[in-house]
Order: structure tokens, then C-alpha cells, then sequence
């Protein structure tokens, strides 16, 4: 019995899809598998069987990454589910940020109880007027899963988008509109946009991209929109920004005690996957992910180890081997099942930086011997019989 433990609450419509080779457990300690979404995981310890994580979202943040990776745990998380409720909320963001609709809403509130607010209204509405969306260019940074979705949602509106991501991978580009104009250089984005919308991972050379620096580059008035990570835009300089009217609107899913006092702030209590079909998204592509590993030993969306897709084996056993990358480690394995008598039918290795991963296809059992010696191999991390 494969033993599953969830840290938050997941999707029903995610844990149906364990079948009765699984079996929930309140004890993380005897977890084969673990799901969570926001439960702070740095401080945990984590027991040798535990196999796998699965983060029912995009962020990993709260997992400890590299911890897991020297302890053979394969960390997944779930890019794209939850991108079509993401890319809905920058629209909705974008809208707010042109058109004063926030202070509107407010005026109202603030003058409810006034029995002449019909002619109030015709008064002071041009208090809060603004601007349309339509032919104005969109800058979107990071064409990842939501970016793309972003980036086509506003060419269909009338919106000219420039997109930038140097790493773009092909599924993304495939689903690019071939009207979204590529930028190789996102300073240019800075200089040409009335709005940007950032949509980047939050890493060293990214952090803090939003900065006085950039944005001397922009155009006055812009709006600057960030549904990706709170760091990536310097809080201290875009006060400066918008006080000195250079930005119009920050429009933010991750207020803190700064931006969420500061004038000229949109900010949304991280809004961004909170649907119901995101979070069943998320949780039906977690545990698909959870179970492809536990029974295929297939790898699809890892952020510690390399993808793998082996099929289902139809030899007589299945190793995954989880162990760093470095030299001579395929023919310590071949080795040993040579010495064992044991033939190898097919066999995948794959790296990811300072980590690999192994499944080997054997017309054999795995015996518990074999095991054991492929254990001792120094710079193994776990053996795995499927």
C-alpha cells in the first residue's frame, strides 16, 4: 500500500484519482508521498521513505528544494494549471489600474447615505475617469504558461504586445499568437510600454528587475503590473515612482506592510489562482504527476530533477535510480546487474545541474542483494524497485 499525506487541503476531484493501491495517513513520517500547497515545509524533517513532493501550484518556496534533492525526493509542482484564472486577474488588474474604478466604487460607498447621489454621481464622475486598453502596448515579460495566455488575451483585445523571455520554451511558443512582437532585449520593453506585466521567475538576476534604474527607462504614466513574485519589483523606488506620478498604478497580487500603505497601490490579497477550477486543476495534475512516479518512475515537472518519460514498463522489473551527476555512475549499475546475470531491455539517464536519474528495464527481478549493492554506490540517493 502506497501511503499519501496531504499538509493543506487538496481537491477532492485530485485525490479520487488514487485508487486503492493508496491509502491517505495523518503521519507524515510513514508518507511514501506528500501533497501540499502552502505549508511551510523548510523546518521538517523528512524520512528516508518518503519518495516525492507535489506542490499544488507553481511556487516552491515553501519546500525545501535542494534539501530534497540530496535525499532523493523528486519536488513537483504544477505549471499552467492554474494560468487561465492568473492571466483572467492581470485583465481584471489591467482594467482597474486604467479606469479609477476602485476610487469610484469607494466614492460610492463614502456618499451612500446621500439621497441626491443620482445628480452627485453626474458631478463627480469625472473624477474618476481614465483611459481604454484598446491600441495601447502591452509589455509582457516571461512567456511562460500564464505569460503567453496573457500576452494573447490582450492582442484580442487591440492591445500591440511585445513579448520577452530568452528562454522560451517550444510548447509556449507554439501557443504564441504570431502577432506578439518578440523583443530580445526587455529594456526595450521598458521604453516602449504603457503597461507591463511581469510574469518571470524570481531568481538572482531577476530580483528587484523593477528598479529606479528601469524605470527611468519608461514612458510617464505607465502602469506596472506583477502577478509572479513580490521581489521582483524594488518597493522603495516605486514609491518614489509613483509619487512623482512617473508610474500611474502598481498593480500588485502580494501586498506587504509597504505596498500596501503607499499611494497609487493596487493591491490584491494574492488573488491570482484563488478559482475553484484552479485549484482542481492544480490537484489533478499534482497527484497524476505523484502517481506516474510511483508506479512509471516517469518524471514530468520537476523543479530538482530532470524530466523522464520512460512509458510503463513491460519488461519484468523496472530500477529508478535517483543519484547526483557525475561521471562513471551507468557503468557502476551495468556492472552490477552484469555481475548479477541480470539483462538490461532498455535504459534512460537523465541530468539536471548537479542531479540525475536512472531507469533501467531488466528481464529479472530485482533482488533485495541488488539493491542493496546499488545503494552503496557512493553519490546514490535513493533505489527504487517498480
Amino acid at each position: 500500500m502506497i501511503k499519501y499525506n496531504c499538509l493543506n487541503k487538496i481537491a477532492s476531484c485530485g485525490l479520487d484519482k488514487f485508487d486503492d493501491k493508496y491509502e491517505a495517513t495523518e503521519n507524515m513520517n510513514e508518507a511514501d508521498v506528500v501533497l501540499v500547497r502552502s505549508a511551510a515545509m523548510h523546518d521538517m524533517e523528512f524520512s528516508d521513505n518518503l519518495e516525492a513532493i507535489a506542490r499544488a501550484g507553481a511556487g516552491v518556496n515553501n519546500i525545501p528544494v535542494e534539501e530534497c534533492a540530496k535525499k532523493g525526493i523528486v519536488v513537483f509542482n504544477t505549471p499552467g494549471a492554474n494560468a487561465n484564472a492568473v492571466k483572467e486577474l492581470v485583465m481584471a488588474g489591467m482594467l482597474l489600474a486604467s479606469r479609477d474604478v476602485v476610487g469610484g466604487i469607494n466614492w460610492v460607498q463614502e456618499n451612500k447615505d446621500d439621497e441626491g447621489i443620482a445628480k452627485s454621481v453626474e458631478k463627480n464622475k469625472s473624477k474618476f475617469a481614465g483611459c481604454e486598453i484598446e491600441g495601447k502596448k502591452l509589455g509582457v515579460i516571461g512567456l511562460g504558461a500564464i505569460g503567453v495566455k496573457v500576452a494573447n488575451m490582450a492582442n484580442r483585445l487591440g492591445m500591440t504586445v511585445y513579448g520577452n523571455d530568452p528562454f522560451i520554451s517550444v510548447n509556449a511558443a507554439w501557443n504564441l499568437s504570431r502577432d506578439i512582437i518578440n523583443v530580445a532585449d526587455r529594456n526595450d520593453i521598458f521604453r516602449e510600454c504603457d503597461y507591463i506585466t511581469i510574469h518571470a521567475p524570481l531568481l538572482d538576476e531577476t530580483k528587484y528587475m523593477i528598479n529606479k534604474e528601469t524605470i527611468d527607462m519608461m514612458k510617464d504614466g505607465v502602469v506596472i503590473l506583477n502577478f509572479a513574485r513580490d521581489l521582483l519589483v524594488n518597493d522603495d523606488d516605486m514609491e518614489a515612482a509613483l509619487k512623482s506620478g512617473k508610474v500611474k498604478k502598481y498593480v500588485t497580487d502580494f501586498p506587504n506592510a509597504k505596498t500596501a500603505n503607499m499611494e497609487g497601490v493596487i493591491a490584491i490579497p494574492h488573488l491570482g489562482a484563488s478559482t475553484e477550477e484552479s485549484e482542481d486543476n492544480c490537484a489533478v495534475m499534482a497527484v497524476n504527476q505523484l502517481k506516474d512516479y510511483v508506479e512509471n518512475g516517469n518524471i514530468t515537472n520537476s523543479v530538482n530533477y530532470p524530466s523522464v518519460d520512460a512509458g510503463i514498463c513491460t519488461s519484468t522489473a523496472r530500477i529508478a535510480i535517483n543519484h547526483r551527476n557525475v561521471p562513471k555512475m551507468i557503468s557502476q549499475f551495468t556492472s552490477i546487474l552484469s555481475d548479477e546475470g541480470i539483462n538490461i531491455e532498455n535504459m534512460t539517464n537523465k541530468s539536471k545541474k548537479e542531479y540525475a536519474y536512472t531507469v533501467i528495464d531488466i528481464s529479472n527481478e530485482a533482488t533485495e542483494e541488488v539493491v542493496n549493492k546499488l545503494n552503496a554506490i557512493a553519490d546514490v540517493l535513493k533505489v527504487r524497485v517498480l
